[in-house]
């Protein structure tokens, strides 16, 4: 049944223009996993000083290098800030964010993965925590990253 009147939700919110003086903003392309365990529970990092938003906790994953794939970037990712090494092979997307920051429009595809092998040892300083999906609504997140949480919910 469709929603109607005053309290309409999606249709209800203003949509942010992506724009910079006056012309369209940068895409930039990130891409995010959401790690899962054994016991179904999700790996989140927090920002170190000294990255924009420190101290916010998101999924890892990184920037989508010029011509490289959005799943050999997440391999290079996580190898980098875990030290884990993932197949491309297991990772499944699942979702996406679209948020439109003042500076740029950033296009996060979010995949899962259930498999790697090695132990995590975050290389880059940043802490990381294991969190039950209904508890990912409990930490500071980038504004990307929330809509990411109540899928996951759902999912996992």
């Amino acid at each position: 049944m469709p929603i109607t009147g005053p309290d309409s939700g999606c249709l209800g919110a203003e949509f942010k223009r992506a724009s910079l003086s006056g012309g369209p903003l940068p895409t930039v392309l990130v891409v995010a996993v959401a790690l899962v365990d054994t016991d179904g529970r999700v790996l989140i990092a927090k920002r170190p000083e000294g990255k924009s938003m420190a101290g916010l906790w998101e999924f890892p994953g990184g920037k989508v290098k010029e011509g490289e794939l959005p799943e050999t970037a997440l391999v290079r990712e996580l190898a980098e800030e875990l030290s884990i090494d993932i197949t491309e092979s297991c990772l499944a997307p699942i979702t996406f964010a679209s948020h439109v920051y003042d500076d740029f429009h950033l296009l996060m595809p979010l995949y899962a993965c259930r498999v790697w092998k090695g132990d995590i040892r975050p290389s880059e300083g940043q802490d990381v925590k294991w969190v039950r999906p209904v508890r990912l609504g409990d930490f500071d997140m980038p504004p990307a990253d929330k809509p990411l949480v109540a899928m996951l919910r759902d999912l996992l």
